[in-house]
């Protein structure tokens, strides 16, 4: 059966589920891998508008399987330090497959979300959480450098550098209302409740017009590098300036005057 399985909600929303409960969803190379092709098939793909990544079970991803990896792409099994770095690049990438989707990702995090699944949340454009939820920066518990698969980038950008060096030195657990409270998801539900929610807001997302979606996350991620608000400013106006000349701006404009829904196509 797949590690990685999708279902299809229909108005351009596509869920992507890490499907192995049985084992937490922990991450080694068939279900990283198995997520590396689904991501990259939805790559080119404009009919979905939104991913929202979940995990079977009672956890959403509790990290790293820590009885081994397996074969990594470009790795011999030698464990030597090459071959761990095919190990390490072949979760790692994951992040970066993440952000280069056209499509924002909204995660649904219910049970742990540590170590790599931390990651996978925190690389995820929106979260919303179960009030069961827990996340963690599992590695520095394990003896290795909290700072890994992109989260001490990540971290002190959502909740500031002062928390992000607590929570990765300590690698205590986040629970769900604090998580709620310092930024780290943008809301806390109760669990039956959670799927609907994401699906709630991933079409909220999928309502507006393909290309200003696409913009948006673009360069969201992008001003989080930028180093000067002019630099911010002027990435901004040529962005808005090349979606002012769609198809679909003059669609958006006209619908509201209109006091009707939308039709966008993309163009």
């Amino acid at each position: 059966m797949a590690s990685v399985t999708t279902v299809d909600h229909g108005g351009g929303v596509l869920e992507v589920r890490l499907d192995e409960p049985e084992r937490f969803n922990t991450l080694e190379a068939v279900i990283v891998q198995e997520l590396h092709d689904v991501l990259s098939g939805l790559a080119p793909r404009t009919d979905v508008r939104v991913l929202v990544l979940t995990g079977a079970g009672k956890h959403f991803c509790a990290g790293a399987h820590l009885g081994g990896h397996g074969a990594a792409p470009g790795g011999d099994g030698s464990r030597t330090i090459p071959d761990w770095m095919s190990v390490q690049e072949h979760i790692a990438t994951l992040v970066t497959r993440l952000r280069s989707l056209r499509m924002p990702v909204v995660a649904a995090v219910q049970g742990a979300a540590s170590g790599g699944g931390f990651a996978l949340a925190l690389a995820s454009d929106v979260r919303v959480c179960a009030d069961d939820a827990r996340f963690n920066a599992a590695f520095v518990k394990v003896g290795l450098s909290a700072c890994d698969i992109g989260v001490s980038w990540l971290l002190p950008r959502l909740i500031g550098a002062s928390r992000a060096f607590e929570l990765l030195l300590t690698g205590r657990f986040v629970e769900a209302e604090e998580a709620d409270r310092i930024g780290l998801v943008s809301r806390q539900v109760p669990r039956a409740e959670l799927l609907d929610t994401a699906l709630e807001v991933a079409r909220a997302i999928a309502a507006h017009s393909p290309y200003g979606v696409r913009m948006t996350k673009q360069v969201m991620w992008s001003q989080l590098e930028i180093s000067s608000q002019v630099a911010g400013l002027d990435l901004e106006n040529r962005t808005q300036v090349s979606a002012a000349v769609t198809a679909d701006h003059r669609e958006a404009v006209a619908a509201f005057l209109d006091k009707r829904d939308p039709v966008f196509q993309n163009r």
